[in-house]
C-alpha cells in the first residue's frame, strides 16, 4: 500500500467493467492499465512498484507505459489542500479512470474537488462493489494477490481446493477483504479454520464466509479540500508553474526512452558481462578467460 494520499484514487462516473475496456491501447499498455484498473483503491501504482508485481516489463517499460496512459486519458495527478481534524496540508494523489477522458474532463474534474466533503465515514464511493454482490468482471492478465490466495487453499486443506472459475468468481469479495486490511494469513484462515467434517460445496462454503465474515470498510478522516491544482505525472511541476498539456509538462513529454535513468532499466545479461570482459582483455595484450 502507499503513504496515505499517495496510492490509486478512482475518478467519478467510470463505465462499468467489461472486456474490451483497453483495446483502444496497444498490448503493453492494455495489460498494465488492466492491472492498474484492478488494484484496491489506495494502492501504490508508481512505475518502481509496478514492475515488481508486473513481471513482463521493467521499469523503464511501465514509465512509457504509463506516459501513453496519461496520453490517453486514463490517469492524472492532482495535489489537493486539505482540512483534518489535525490541521491544513498538502496532498498529492494520483486518479484513475479506466474510462479514457478529455484534457478537458480532467480540468473539470480538479476544478470540482474544491469545498467538498471527501470520505466521510460510512460513505462509499459510488463505484465501489458490493460485498454482497461482487461486479462480474474478466480476469486480468496478471493473476492478483486474491486470486491466488483462493488457488492456494488446498494447499492449507485439501477440502477446500477451489477450480478456476471459483477463483475468478470470488476474487472480487477476497480482493475486498484484503483492500478492507486483512492479511492473506487472516484470509486463509477465515476460509480453512472450523470447517465441518463433511465439505460437499469448497466455493460455496468459501463465498458464504467471504460474505458473512467480511471485515468492516476501514473509516478514512473527513477532509475538506480548500484548493486543488493539476501536477505534472512525473515531477512536481504544476499548472501554475507552466502548462500542462495531457497532465504532463514540456520536459516529461518530450523525455526520450534513451533519457531513463540506468537504474530504471534491466541489468545486463552475464554473456553480455563475459564478452566485454573478454574484449577488454584482448585489448590488454591478455587471452580471453576460460569459461567451463
Amino acid at each position: 500500500m502507499a503513504s496515505p494520499g499517495y496510492g490509486k484514487r478512482p475518478a467519478p462516473d467510470q463505465c462499468p467493467r467489461r472486456r474490451d475496456d483497453f483495446a483502444h491501447l496497444p498490448k503493453r499498455e492494455a495489460a498494465v492499465a488492466a492491472f492498474i484498473d484492478r488494484l484496491p483503491e489506495g494502492a501504490a501504482m508508481d512505475h518502481k512498484t509496478l514492475a515488481k508485481h508486473i513481471a513482463d516489463y521493467g521499469q523503464a517499460a511501465i514509465r512509457s507505459a504509463l506516459k501513453a496512459l496519461t496520453n490517453a486519458g486514463h490517469l492524472r495527478r492532482i495535489k489537493e489542500q486539505v482540512v483534518r481534524d489535525d490541521g491544513v496540508r498538502w496532498v498529492t494523489r494520483t486518479y484513475w479512470s479506466r474510462t479514457a477522458r478529455s484534457a478537458a474532463w480532467w480540468q473539470e474534474f480538479c476544478r470540482s474537488v474544491r469545498g467538498v466533503m471527501l470520505d466521510a465515514p460510512g460513505e462509499a464511493p459510488d463505484d465501489a462493489p458490493s460485498a454482497t454482490e461482487p461486479a462480474a468482471v474478466e480476469p486480468a492478465p496478471q493473476r492478483t494477490t486474491a486470486y491466488r490466495t483462493l488457488a492456494s487453499l488446498g494447499r492449507t486443506d485439501p477440502r477446500m481446493t477451489l477450480s478456476a472459475a471459483d477463483c475468478e468468481r470470488l476474487e472480487p469479495l477476497a480482493a475486498t477483504w484484503l483492500e478492507y486490511g486483512a492479511s492473506v494469513k487472516h484470509l486463509i484462515h477465515a476460509l480453512t479454520g472450523g470447517l465441518p467434517d463433511a465439505i460437499h460445496n469448497p466455493a460455496g462454503i468459501a463465498k458464504r464466509r467471504l460474505e458473512d465474515k467480511m471485515p468492516p470498510k476501514p473509516a478514512r478522516e473527513p477532509e475538506t479540500v480548500l484548493r486543488s491544482v493539476m501536477v505534472c505525472m512525473f515531477c512536481d511541476t504544476t499548472e501554475e508553474d507552466e502548462p500542462l498539456i495531457n497532465g504532463m509538462c514540456e520536459a516529461c513529454r518530450s523525455e526520450d526512452e534513451d533519457d531513463i535513468p540506468a537504474t530504471f532499466r534491466p541489468g545486463p545479461r552475464p554473456a553480455d558481462v563475459a564478452a566485454h570482459a573478454d574484449a577488454a582483455r584482448i585489448a590488454a595484450g591478455l587471452p580471453p578467460r576460460s569459461r567451463a
